[in-house]
């Protein structure tokens, strides 16, 4: 059986990685859409939809984390 600490480093690399890759890609795609919103308010519905949409990858982390956590 593989150590307990290894599988808990791995649950934080999933976590971890996961949420700093999203927070790259919020940071692009909440700039580009308060640009879109200046020149059209009509956007902002879009922006929001595509500022949220890579929080599901964090998301995904956090499911691999805890199957990770389950199989200690």
């Amino acid at each position: 059986m593989v150590d307990s600490g290894l599988i808990a480093i791995g649950a934080g690399l999933a976590v971890g990685l996961t949420g700093l890759a999203s927070a790259l890609a919020e940071k692009d795609i909440g700039s580009a859409a308060i640009g879109a919103m200046t020149e059209n308010e009509k956007l902002f519905g879009k922006g929001l939809i595509l500022t949220v949409i890579p929080e599901t990858i964090v998301i995904f982390g956090l499911v691999v984390a805890i199957l990770l956590w389950l199989n200690m």
